[in-house]
């Protein structure tokens, strides 16, 4: 596995995991936890040095999850963490990242990983109650306590990504993007760029739908959060075929598979972008990992730079909700 290094001198495995379908969002959770500390674990013996999570996850056993699996190799990897929801009784109920409880949070979580220090700490999402410039001092804060080591952002706007790191640089800036979510394209990462931010693709294979196992006669389970999104809609996923099949006929020319082209795509974008799939299952592991390997012409890239213009993307991302809180 090749590294990449994200702002900071933050160096991690150029494909990290996302390790929150382990413990919801994807159908029924799991029944096995050994199953998923064992693909946590067979992801670290394939090269995978780079782990999501976040206290919400669950909330709080995704955590727990991920500290146990990597306790015994904690010195070969990179976990980083969230904060910034407000959780009463195992629910979101909005945002708090008051600089109180951002140091609250740290202790729990590293309670819950059972490591001394938090690699990566990202704000989940902007809080409109408490100035970006108290956030990035608190968590700067921790930072000399020896409690985090970087601080990173989820979600933010191209402003907000400015005026936090004037006050506490920030390393990592992670949003949603891939090719049928361009939104950073346009002002966050050219301000990334300006200041030697690294980003943090999730959601790279479009929540599964480009890795072509998704199609308009999917039924999802109870608890898929995909049932909540405009473009899983049936309507919306019959017309998002056409960007797909675009991807699936370069992935046959490359004797490759669809989900390999995306990642190679993001990789193929700038040096510092480390993307982070999320699976439950040790083959897609491999299969993501060996994106890394997928060659991309400059003709490729160009024509996979034009693909969502050109074909077009049919349904938002997130709900009305959801949408509201990002880019802020």
């Amino acid at each position: 596995m090749h590294t990449r290094t994200l702002g900071q001198g933050l160096t991690v495995s150029a494909i990290g995991l996302g390790c929150m379908g382990m413990s919801q969002s994807y159908g029924p959770n799991p029944g096995d936890r050994d199953d998923m500390i064992g693909v946590i674990r067979y992801a670290v013996d394939q090269g995978v040095s780079f782990f999501d999570t976040a206290e919400v996850y669950g909330p709080y056993v995704n955590e727990e999850l991920v500290g146990e699996a990597l306790r015994p190799v904690r010195d070969r990897v990179v976990i980083a963490t969230k904060f910034g929801w407000n959780i009463v009784d195992g629910r979101m109920q909005g945002t708090n990242s008051r600089p109180d409880q951002i140091k609250a949070v740290a202790d729990a979580s590293l309670r819950r990983l059972g490591i001394d220090v938090i690699d990566l700490f990202y704000q989940h999402r902007v809080d409109p109650d408490v100035p970006i410039e108290d956030v990035a001092g608190a968590v700067g804060e921790l930072v000399q306590a020896g409690k985090v080591r970087h601080f990173g952002l989820s979600e933010a706007g191209a402003g907000t990504i400015r005026r936090a790191h004037a006050v506490f640089p920030v390393s990592a800036v992670q949003s949603e993007y891939s090719l049928w979510t361009r939104d950073p394209e346009a002002e966050v990462l050219p301000a990334c760029a300006e200041l030697g931010i690294g980003f943090v693709p999730f959601s790279p294979l479009g929540k599964g739908f480009l890795t072509g196992t998704v199609n308009s006669s999917t039924s999802f389970t109870d608890g898929d959060i995909r049932t909540r999104v405009p473009r899983f809609s049936v309507d919306n996923r019959v017309a998002n075929e056409a960007l797909l099949n675009q991807v699936r006929d370069l992935a046959e020319l490359k004797q490759t598979t669809p989900g390999q082209i995306a990642l190679a795509w993001l990789l193929a974008q700038q040096p510092w972008i480390v993307p982070i799939p999320g699976t439950r299952r040790r083959e897609r592991i491999d299969e993501n990992n060996g994106a890394t390997a997928v060659p991309l012409s400059a003709d490729e890239v160009a024509e996979l730079n034009g693909l969502a213009a050109r074909v077009g993307v049919h349904g938002d991302r997130y709900n009305e909700a959801g949408m509201k809180m990002v880019g802020l």
